[in-house]
Protein backbone atom coordinates (compact mmCIF):
# COMPACT_ATOMS: atom_id res chain seq x y z
CA UNK A 1 0.00 0.00 0.00
CA UNK A 2 1.03 3.26 -1.22
CA UNK A 3 2.11 5.72 2.42
CA UNK A 4 -0.20 8.67 3.28
CA UNK A 5 0.29 11.26 5.41
CA UNK A 6 -2.08 11.79 8.45
CA UNK A 7 -2.00 15.62 9.27
CA UNK A 8 -3.65 16.13 13.22
CA UNK A 9 -4.65 19.17 15.22
CA UNK A 10 -5.59 19.09 18.78
CA UNK A 11 -7.76 21.35 20.10
CA UNK A 12 -8.40 22.92 23.39
CA UNK A 13 -6.27 21.37 26.23
CA UNK A 14 -5.73 18.16 24.19
CA UNK A 15 -2.02 18.86 23.68
CA UNK A 16 -1.47 18.36 27.44
CA UNK A 17 -1.28 14.80 26.10
CA UNK A 18 1.11 15.28 23.90
CA UNK A 19 5.08 14.96 24.20
CA UNK A 20 5.35 18.07 22.44
CA UNK A 21 2.53 19.95 23.78
CA UNK A 22 2.18 21.53 20.37
CA UNK A 23 -1.14 21.18 18.85
CA UNK A 24 -0.27 19.89 15.40
CA UNK A 25 1.09 16.53 14.87
CA UNK A 26 2.12 14.72 11.52
CA UNK A 27 2.01 11.20 10.96
CA UNK A 28 3.07 9.02 8.07
CA UNK A 29 1.46 5.21 7.72
CA UNK A 30 1.92 2.56 5.63
CA UNK A 31 -1.30 0.61 5.87
CA UNK A 32 -4.79 1.41 6.59
CA UNK A 33 -5.83 2.45 10.28
CA UNK A 34 -8.44 3.38 12.53
CA UNK A 35 -8.48 7.04 13.21
CA UNK A 36 -9.25 6.21 16.65
CA UNK A 37 -6.02 3.98 17.19
CA UNK A 38 -4.00 7.14 15.30
CA UNK A 39 -5.34 9.19 17.97
CA UNK A 40 -4.09 7.32 20.59
CA UNK A 41 -1.30 6.56 19.62
CA UNK A 42 -0.14 10.54 20.04
CA UNK A 43 -0.97 9.93 23.46
CA UNK A 44 -4.58 10.98 23.67
CA UNK A 45 -7.03 8.54 25.13
CA UNK A 46 -10.57 8.27 23.64
CA UNK A 47 -12.87 8.94 26.71
CA UNK A 48 -11.16 12.62 25.98
CA UNK A 49 -12.25 12.72 22.08
CA UNK A 50 -15.69 14.64 22.07
CA UNK A 51 -15.37 15.27 17.84
CA UNK A 52 -13.27 14.39 15.19
CA UNK A 53 -13.54 16.18 11.78
CA UNK A 54 -12.06 14.63 9.16
CA UNK A 55 -11.11 16.86 6.16
CA UNK A 56 -14.04 18.65 8.01
CA UNK A 57 -16.60 16.13 8.30
CA UNK A 58 -17.81 14.45 11.46
CA UNK A 59 -16.61 10.82 11.92
CA UNK A 60 -16.44 7.87 14.61
CA UNK A 61 -13.43 6.17 16.25
CA UNK A 62 -14.26 3.51 13.57
CA UNK A 63 -13.22 6.12 10.68
CA UNK A 64 -10.63 3.80 8.56
CA UNK A 65 -7.88 6.57 7.40
CA UNK A 66 -6.43 5.19 4.06
CA UNK A 67 -5.49 8.41 2.19
CA UNK A 68 -3.76 12.31 3.01
CA UNK A 69 -5.89 13.59 5.27
CA UNK A 70 -6.25 16.40 7.90
CA UNK A 71 -7.92 15.61 11.59
CA UNK A 72 -9.41 17.83 13.85
CA UNK A 73 -9.37 16.62 17.26
CA UNK A 74 -12.03 18.29 20.05
CA UNK A 75 -12.61 17.54 23.61
CA UNK A 76 -15.82 17.81 26.01
CA UNK A 77 -16.34 21.78 26.36
CA UNK A 78 -14.99 22.71 22.60
CA UNK A 79 -16.98 25.67 21.23
CA UNK A 80 -16.78 23.59 17.96
CA UNK A 81 -19.32 20.99 19.47
CA UNK A 82 -22.19 23.49 18.96
CA UNK A 83 -21.95 22.91 15.05
CA UNK A 84 -21.82 19.26 15.06
CA UNK A 85 -24.62 18.58 18.56
CA UNK A 86 -25.40 15.18 16.48
CA UNK A 87 -22.29 14.06 16.46
CA UNK A 88 -20.54 13.86 19.78
CA UNK A 89 -18.24 11.12 20.93
CA UNK A 90 -18.80 11.42 25.24
CA UNK A 91 -21.78 11.40 27.47
CA UNK A 92 -21.50 14.60 29.25
CA UNK A 93 -23.84 14.14 32.01
CA UNK A 94 -22.66 11.10 33.72
CA UNK A 95 -23.48 10.51 37.07
CA UNK A 96 -22.03 7.12 38.37
CA UNK A 97 -17.59 7.03 38.80
CA UNK A 98 -15.24 4.77 39.35
CA UNK A 99 -11.97 5.51 40.77
CA UNK A 100 -8.24 3.90 40.51
CA UNK A 101 -6.47 3.17 43.95
CA UNK A 102 -4.61 6.89 43.71
CA UNK A 103 -7.89 8.81 44.20
CA UNK A 104 -9.15 8.09 47.99
CA UNK A 105 -8.98 11.88 48.45
CA UNK A 106 -10.64 12.81 45.62
CA UNK A 107 -13.04 10.17 46.09
CA UNK A 108 -13.75 11.58 49.83
CA UNK A 109 -14.39 15.11 48.20
CA UNK A 110 -17.38 13.51 45.48
CA UNK A 111 -18.82 11.13 48.19
CA UNK A 112 -19.42 14.13 50.29
CA UNK A 113 -21.06 15.90 47.89
CA UNK A 114 -23.41 13.20 47.29
CA UNK A 115 -21.52 11.50 43.92
CA UNK A 116 -21.77 7.95 43.53
CA UNK A 117 -18.41 7.01 43.32
CA UNK A 118 -16.58 3.03 43.39
CA UNK A 119 -13.47 2.74 45.54
CA UNK A 120 -11.14 -0.02 46.31
CA UNK A 121 -7.68 0.13 47.45
CA UNK A 122 -6.95 -3.46 46.40
CA UNK A 123 -8.31 -2.86 42.78
CA UNK A 124 -5.83 -3.96 39.90
CA UNK A 125 -6.64 -2.61 36.71
CA UNK A 126 -8.33 -5.36 35.27
CA UNK A 127 -10.57 -5.01 38.14
CA UNK A 128 -11.43 -1.20 37.28
CA UNK A 129 -12.50 -2.01 33.40
CA UNK A 130 -14.71 -5.17 34.32
CA UNK A 131 -16.85 -2.11 36.92
CA UNK A 132 -16.70 0.46 33.85
CA UNK A 133 -18.15 -2.03 31.58
CA UNK A 134 -20.37 -4.23 33.75
CA UNK A 135 -21.80 -0.77 35.90
CA UNK A 136 -21.99 1.59 33.30
CA UNK A 137 -19.42 3.77 35.22
CA UNK A 138 -17.07 6.63 34.04
CA UNK A 139 -13.49 5.82 35.12
CA UNK A 140 -11.49 8.34 36.75
CA UNK A 141 -7.93 8.08 36.94
CA UNK A 142 -4.78 9.67 36.18
CA UNK A 143 -3.28 6.57 34.10
CA UNK A 144 -4.02 7.37 30.63
CA UNK A 145 -3.14 3.75 28.99
CA UNK A 146 -6.03 2.43 31.15
CA UNK A 147 -8.40 5.02 30.11
CA UNK A 148 -7.33 3.59 26.13
CA UNK A 149 -8.54 0.00 26.95
CA UNK A 150 -11.43 -0.92 24.69
CA UNK A 151 -13.95 -1.60 27.27
CA UNK A 152 -13.42 1.53 28.64
CA UNK A 153 -16.52 3.80 27.08
CA UNK A 154 -16.18 7.07 29.36
CA UNK A 155 -13.40 8.08 31.59
CA UNK A 156 -11.57 11.21 32.11
CA UNK A 157 -7.59 11.67 32.83
CA UNK A 158 -7.19 14.15 35.75
CA UNK A 159 -5.18 16.44 34.82
CA UNK A 160 -4.24 18.15 38.81
CA UNK A 161 -2.39 16.18 41.21
CA UNK A 162 -4.61 18.38 43.89
CA UNK A 163 -7.53 16.73 45.38
CA UNK A 164 -8.83 19.81 45.66
CA UNK A 165 -8.27 20.72 42.19
CA UNK A 166 -9.28 17.38 40.78
CA UNK A 167 -12.41 17.66 42.78
CA UNK A 168 -13.41 20.53 40.53
CA UNK A 169 -12.61 19.34 37.28
CA UNK A 170 -14.72 16.12 38.10
CA UNK A 171 -17.70 18.33 38.32
CA UNK A 172 -16.97 20.60 35.22
CA UNK A 173 -16.25 17.77 32.96
CA UNK A 174 -19.42 15.95 34.03
CA UNK A 175 -21.51 18.83 34.69
CA UNK A 176 -22.50 17.76 38.19
CA UNK A 177 -23.06 21.25 39.93
CA UNK A 178 -26.89 20.65 39.67
CA UNK A 179 -26.09 16.93 41.41
CA UNK A 180 -24.69 17.73 44.14
CA UNK A 181 -26.35 16.40 47.36
CA UNK A 182 -23.86 17.29 50.35
CA UNK A 183 -23.95 14.75 53.28
CA UNK A 184 -26.56 12.12 51.69
CA UNK A 185 -23.58 9.51 51.33
CA UNK A 186 -21.69 7.33 53.39
CA UNK A 187 -17.54 8.94 52.95
CA UNK A 188 -16.33 5.04 53.94
CA UNK A 189 -18.85 2.60 51.46
CA UNK A 190 -20.26 4.74 49.15
CA UNK A 191 -24.34 3.95 50.13
CA UNK A 192 -26.45 6.50 50.28
CA UNK A 193 -27.52 7.45 54.33
CA UNK A 194 -31.06 6.49 55.88
CA UNK A 195 -32.38 9.07 58.60
CA UNK A 196 -31.73 6.94 62.27
CA UNK A 197 -33.71 7.41 65.48
CA UNK A 198 -31.16 8.24 68.36
CA UNK A 199 -33.19 5.58 70.68
CA UNK A 200 -31.09 3.23 67.77
CA UNK A 201 -27.84 4.27 67.38
CA UNK A 202 -27.65 5.20 71.22
CA UNK A 203 -25.33 2.17 71.75
CA UNK A 204 -22.33 3.37 68.95
CA UNK A 205 -22.35 7.00 70.83
CA UNK A 206 -19.81 8.43 72.84
CA UNK A 207 -21.09 9.90 76.78
CA UNK A 208 -20.80 13.53 75.10
CA UNK A 209 -22.54 12.73 72.06
CA UNK A 210 -25.41 11.14 73.52
CA UNK A 211 -25.85 14.46 75.58
CA UNK A 212 -25.27 16.95 72.87
CA UNK A 213 -27.19 15.21 69.38
CA UNK A 214 -30.19 14.08 68.79
CA UNK A 215 -30.09 14.03 64.62
CA UNK A 216 -28.11 11.45 63.12
CA UNK A 217 -27.96 9.48 60.05
CA UNK A 218 -27.12 5.83 59.39
CA UNK A 219 -25.30 3.92 56.30
CA UNK A 220 -27.52 1.06 55.17
CA UNK A 221 -24.32 -1.00 53.79
CA UNK A 222 -21.98 -0.16 56.62
CA UNK A 223 -23.78 0.81 59.73
CA UNK A 224 -21.47 3.90 60.15
CA UNK A 225 -23.59 6.39 62.33
CA UNK A 226 -23.24 10.11 61.43
CA UNK A 227 -23.87 13.07 63.11
CA UNK A 228 -23.29 17.34 62.97
CA UNK A 229 -20.45 16.73 64.88
CA UNK A 230 -16.90 19.03 65.73
CA UNK A 231 -15.93 18.14 62.15
CA UNK A 232 -19.22 19.07 60.35
CA UNK A 233 -18.15 22.74 59.83
CA UNK A 234 -14.88 22.13 58.53
CA UNK A 235 -16.32 19.57 55.73
CA UNK A 236 -19.06 22.56 55.68
CA UNK A 237 -16.44 25.13 55.07
CA UNK A 238 -14.90 22.60 52.14
CA UNK A 239 -17.92 22.10 50.30
CA UNK A 240 -18.58 26.31 50.20
CA UNK A 241 -14.95 26.12 49.16
CA UNK A 242 -15.80 23.44 45.91
CA UNK A 243 -18.95 25.81 45.05
CA UNK A 244 -16.96 28.59 44.80
CA UNK A 245 -14.80 27.36 42.46
CA UNK A 246 -17.14 25.34 40.91
CA UNK A 247 -18.75 29.22 39.82
CA UNK A 248 -15.87 30.41 38.99
CA UNK A 249 -15.05 30.83 34.67
CA UNK A 250 -12.28 27.71 34.10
Amino acid sequence: MTRFRVELIFHGDLPFFLHSKKPRLERELAERTSVKDVIEACGVPHTEVDLILINGKPAGFEKILAQDTVVDVYGPGSDQLTHFPENRLQVLKIRKFVADVHLGKLVRDLRLLGIDVSYDREAEDRKLVEIVAHQGRALLTRDRRLLMHSAVRHGYFLRSQHPFDQTVEVLRRFDLASALTPFTRCLRCNVELESAEKEKVLGELKPLTRIYYDRFRRCSGCGQVYWSGSHFEKLEKRIQAIQAALATKA
